[in-house]
């Protein structure tokens, strides 16, 4: 019913590191993160799974429920152990609940996984991405279970604690006959449109008669005549949890279109049930129901998300809240006099206390306290205190630091009087309200309500679910349980109360392993690798540091990043004995010419993690003057490029060739472009760049005269650009005539050629076969096993191929219904046909692409059969500068090698290595599958990246007919869990266009945020991050979405209390997408969209002109009648189907 409009975090990938041939480093993955202060567990989302998030949430809450299914044992249900034995009759749902249950109850985790539970009801990768109807789910879990405990002394779970029957009754006016019929529910659906709250539904569902009379009679069967009746409903039994489903989605028959009833509803607390009833003459506590759960949908009737508000019954969380009235009691404006601006902690408590989580970022908070007492931090304090993270760090009693001292807050139930004698009223910024009550079962005890949304677990107030009444985010389903059911007082804040042995020495064992990892992260988070360069050891060579000796040139080191700077050079003093002399450490980096020193390191006081050293950062270690006696360049204005120059070749004679040579060649991108001739002793000349016209072709273009004074960088060249360069006494323009153009054309002809791949002595060898771009497959493969006279094999051991770009076996055509256009079969291809059956069951026959984006490195030799990349003789066809698109792989090809016939046990890393030996592959310099990026393609581009290269290809969950492509890499790549890999591209100022993409890799574990990621493109490209503004692309659309402004909207109905992940609506950013830079330095237009884009819009709103004026036409056929003035509902994909696969245990 629902589209993927969900919000929760995805787990994304990378780090940064370079290649140098070196081990790689494995990135260890964090553990989940404890529980927080509600000591409650979540459960993650797995894609759109918050539907199933919050049922589970509800039945887990439900103590009985969750106790009846605790006592059922292992005799009973069988054991997961045994769940792939042929004969072991395993009831996989129930013990996936109760694990599940006991995870929740038990293990030190801040959400929990759904994942064996979704396995078990046998659902795939994209039902778990898909939404449905959380009422749906309800009733065909309730009958999974039901289905599942068959035979057990569990069988009645379901209909003893949710069971209840309604009875309708007829009464005739005449005679008093009684006629009835009963009815079974498990859950009751009342209306919502035109009715105030459910009393006022219940009301005219059980209490109001229907009159049947007038031109409506009734038919009496002990009259036999048609009387006057009254026909009534009544809840005959009560279950001892009543469920009831809200209708809030409706049809709107006049406009053609479902919608969501956002009215006023409102729901009470506790409810008497007693007037709904057949049988009134019990005690009024026997009708009594007590609200334990509310279920609430947010958004449309084609989209949302689900979150649960639950009643604590057992009291098993910590319900906590910030006090409101005690922010006050420290402000800002109060402090006035010098004596209490000195006082750091009290500054810093104050401006954490006017937070709305009282959880601010280390910078943030710095700079804040900037902006308020108009002073940094480093220049106030830093002398006395030193660092504000090591200042935090020591007031551990106060402040709470993260593991990875990227954020701050204050602990719970922190005194506000500051340490230095600052006298204030004695109040406590946390208020813990009481979990002792008066009584276990006293209505007038507090009643714990937690809001649930997938992982996040918050305290609310029970006055809070009076904003769920109306609106897009309003309640969806109900839960009462009757007031007179009893918990045992043992059961208080309990979890571990009937839990059986076997889970609680599962989850206690679980537990132990979390410690572990903890510590064993915490320890290691805190060092990092760095590549220290011996100076003495390299050699200033073409206008870079080359090293003498591998291995004594890098030296690997482990270090505390807490640690100093003066610290790291005094161990480096105690490796190396043989150093005399004063140490200077530079940060540098491998560039394509070689390594190049960048800024040296100063402050031997201040820590690493302060002077933003990464992981796997390379320190030059040196005099800071000279290396082997050549003076060392330093700096990014001088930065080496690796140019590649082209010029006419020389005979040995000396005389000038008619050809083009290319060679590389290294200049300090602060030189002059003229210097171009001298390195290639030419004393005079022309040189020629790149450019780009707007059909997409290119051609050379000649640098100015006066243009030739400019540096490289003031040129636009980078490391890879290519120069060509023409002698000014060669008078023989034909040059460029000659070699200017790099695309040909095709001539478009009207057939599709058939070789038969093993031909006897009898047979054609090939035939031509007309065909349409609507021509199917099956129509070319019977047409040409006739033609070719193989009549007797009619059957299906032939089988269609493509032909690869070298003439042999590709891509298997498996779809004999598709048309050739849908395949990208082109009039004039050649097709093979083959003899023999495609792969068994339990193999993938996984078709592989070869995928390049634009502007990737020339050293990847291109297929000559690429449309967008076709090599000219000799000479490599420079990438485009100007992607017009916006969509970095809208300007890559994707290149077929061929087939792969692999097990799904198979893991990601073989299926690499299997595909590096088609022969289609061998034209390609890739040392090792290391070097391989692997995708799923999805409409003709990289769709989902595959990432753990240990992990088999069944985990993957690769459907039939998926198909791989793969991207090389400059260097090996290890993506963490949460870092995600983005496409960015700089547009040009002034022409509607972008740069080429380039790989970024966000490291979503320090902030998911819109911030976040303007951060680190800013760091990315050098920037000011006030001075760039970013937008996420999306292709389909035509469209780009800003986010830099997203992060500041603030609704009017409430004050957002946190930055939400990007990952999440509605940006859903996710590896691959292509983010768009501005630098504001230089360009000042608002718009992000190109000329391609406008061209794309209107193409798609021409189409959806025509698909409306059919419609309508369709539409006035059918009915007979005028066209309608309205515009017909906008039409929606199809709905699918929810179910749960259950075995049979009859």
């Amino acid at each position: 019913m629902f589209g993927d409009l969900f919000e929760e975090d995805y787990s994304s990938v990378s780090n940064n590191q370079y290649g140098k041939g070196k081990k790689l480093k494995t990135k260890v993955l964090e553990p989940p993160a404890p529980r927080e202060f509600t000591n409650l567990s979540g459960i993650r989302n797995q894609g759109g799974t918050c539907y199933l998030n919050s049922l589970l949430q509800t039945l887990h809450f439900t103590p009985e429920f969750r106790e009846a299914l605790f006592s059922l044992g292992p005799e009973e249900l069988g054991s997961l152990e045994e769940k792939d034995k042929p004969d072991a009759k395993v009831r996989i749902i129930p013990l996936q609940l109760q694990r599940l249950f006991a995870q929740l109850l038990l293990v030190d985790q801040e959400a929990a996984s759904t994942a064996d539970l979704t396995d078990s009801f046998g659902w795939t990768s994209n039902e778990e991405m898909r939404q449905h109807d959380v009422q749906e789910l309800n009733r065909i879990l309730f009958s999974a279970l039901e289905t599942s405990l068959v035979g057990t002394s569990g069988h009645d779970l379901i209909s003893r604690l949710y069971h209840g029957t309604i009875v309708n009754q007829v009464v005739c006016k005449e005679c008093q006959n009684v006629s009835e019929k009963q009815e079974d529910f498990l859950d009751l659906t009342v209306a919502v449109k035109n009715v105030s709250g459910l009393e006022d539904a219940l009301w005219n569902m059980y209490v109001e008669e229907e009159v049947f009379d007038y031109d409506n009679l009734y038919h009496c069967g002990t009259c036999d005549r048609l009387v006057t009746a009254a026909k009534s409903a009544k809840l005959r039994k009560l279950p001892p949890f009543l469920t009831i489903s809200l209708l809030r989605f409706n049809f709107d028959f006049v406009k053609c279109e479902r919608y969501k009833e956002t009215s006023c509803y409102t729901f009470p607390l506790q409810i008497n049930l007693k007037p709904y009833c057949e049988q009134t003459e019990l005690d009024d506590l026997e009708y009594m129901y007590d609200l334990f759960s509310v279920i609430i949908h947010k958004g449309g009737c084609y989209g949302g998300h689900y979150h649960v508000y639950i009643k604590d019954v057992d009291h098993l969380g910590n319900w906590q809240f910030q006090e409101e009235k005690s922010k006050p009691d420290v402000n800002l404006k109060d402090i006035k006099n010098e004596d209490e601006i000195d006082d750091p902690l009290m500054i810093l408590k104050a401006i954490l206390l006017q937070e709305e989580s009282n959880l601010i970022p280390v910078d943030q908070l710095g700079q804040k306290l900037l902006k308020k007492i108009g002073i940094s931090w480093n220049k106030k304090y830093r002398k006395q205190h030193g660092p504000l993270r090591k200042f935090l760090k020591l007031h551990s009693q106060i402040f709470l630091l993260s593991s990875d001292g990227n954020t701050v807050s204050l602990l719970k139930n922190c005194p506000l009087q500051a340490e230095s004698g600052f006298q204030r009223n004695d109040q406590q910024i946390f208020k813990t309200l009481p979990s002792e009550s008066p009584g276990w079962n006293d209505r007038s005890s507090c009643s714990h309500w937690f809001d649930i949304n997938d992982s996040r677990v918050q305290p609310i107030r029970e006055k809070d679910i009076e904003q769920q009444f109306e609106g897009k985010e309003s309640a969806y389903m109900l839960f009462y349980r009757k007031s007179q059911l009893q918990r045992p007082p043992e059961a208080r804040a309990n979890p571990r109360y009937r839990v059986p042995c076997h889970l609680l020495n599962e989850m206690d064992a679980a537990n132990i392993e979390l410690q572990t990892k903890r510590a064993e992260c915490d320890s290691t988070s805190n060092n990092f690798e760095l590549h220290l360069h011996m100076g003495p050891h390299y050699h200033f060579f073409n206008g870079a540091l080359h090293p003498v000796s591998q291995t004594e040139s890098v030296w690997d080191l482990i270090f505390d990043k807490r640690k100093t700077l003066g610290d790291l050079r005094q161990s480096i003093f105690q490796l190396l004995e043989f150093w005399e002399g004063d140490m200077v450490l530079s940060v540098a980096k491998f560039l394509p010419a070689g390594l190049h020193v960048y800024q040296t390191l100063d402050g031997d006081d201040l820590a690493l993690c302060e002077l933003d050293l990464a992981d796997e950062e390379d320190i030059f270690v040196w005099n800071g003057v000279e290396v082997g006696g050549a003076h060392i360049p330093t700096g990014s204005d001088c930065e080496p490029l690796l140019l590649n120059v082209l010029h006419l070749a020389r005979s040995s004679e000396g005389e000038k060739c008619q050809h083009l040579t290319e060679s590389a060649h290294v200049f300090p991108s602060n030189a002059e472009v003229g210097s171009v001739f001298t390195a290639l002793a030419i004393p005079a000349g022309v040189a020629f760049v790149v450019s780009a016209e707007p059909a997409g072709e290119e051609h050379w273009t000649a640098i100015p005269e006066e243009d030739l004074r400019k540096t490289f960088r003031e040129q636009g060249l980078r490391n890879g650009s290519s120069l060509l360069v023409q002698d000014s006494s060669h008078d023989d323009n034909s040059l460029l005539t000659k070699q200017g153009k790099w695309i040909t054309g095709v001539n478009e002809i009207n057939w599709i050629q058939v070789k038969n791949a093993c031909p006897s002595g009898s047979e054609e060898e090939q035939v031509r076969i007309p065909a349409t771009a609507n021509t199917v497959v099956f129509d070319i493969r019977i047409k040409a096993i006739k033609e070719l006279k193989l009549m007797k094999e009619l059957g299906d051991m032939w089988h269609l191929r493509k032909m690869d770009w070298c003439y042999e076996a590709g891509e298997p055509l498996c779809e004999e219904g598709a048309a050739l256009k849908e395949l990208t079969i082109r009039s004039g291809d050649t097709l093979l046909l083959i003899e023999g059956k495609l792969p068994p069951p339990g193999f993938l026959k996984v078709p592989i692409w070869w995928y390049q984006p634009r502007g990737a490195s020339g050293q990847w030799k291109s297929h000559p059969d690429q449309a967008s990349c076709t090599p000219s003789p000799g000479v490599w066809r420079p990438p485009s500068t100007q992607g017009a698109p916006g969509d970095a792989h809208a300007g890559a090809s994707l290149c077929y090698l061929g087939d792969v016939d692999i097990s799904e046990e198979a893991t990601l890393v073989e299926l690499k290595s299997q595909a590096m030996v088609l022969p289609a592959f061998s034209e390609f310099l890739v040392p090792s599958p290391a070097f391989l990026r692997a995708w799923t393609v999805e409409s003709r581009r990289p769709g989902r990246l595959l990432r753990t290269g240990q992990q088999q290809l069944r985990e993957y969950k690769l459907g039939k007919g998926t198909e791989i492509c793969l991207e090389p890499l400059q260097k090996e790549e290890n993506l963490g869990p949460q870092e995600v890999l983005l496409r960015t591209q700089m547009r040009l100022p002034g022409v509607r266009a972008y740069g080429l993409p380039q790989d970024l890799v966000w490291d979503t574990a320090r902030g998911g945020t819109a911030g976040a990621l303007r951060q680190r493109v800013a760091d990315f490209y050098s920037l000011p991050v006030e001075k760039i503004e970013v937008a996420k692309y999306f292709p389909e659309k035509f469209e780009w979405l800003p986010v830099s402004s997203w992060n500041q909207q603030i609704t009017k109905r409430k004050k957002k209390k946190k930055q939400e992940s990007l990952q999440g609506a509605p940006y859903y950013l996710k590896d691959g997408d292509t983010i768009g830079v501005k630098n504001l330095l230089v360009d000042e237009d608002e718009d992000f969209s190109t000329v391609r884009d406008d061209v794309g819009r209107e193409k798609q709103k021409q189409l959806s002109l025509g698909k409306k004026e059919s419609q309508e036409a369709l539409r006035v056929r059918s009915s007979g009648g005028l066209p309608s003035t309205e515009a017909p509902g906008r039409p929606q994909r199809p709905e699918a189907s929810l179910s749960i696969h259950v075995g049979s245990f009859r």
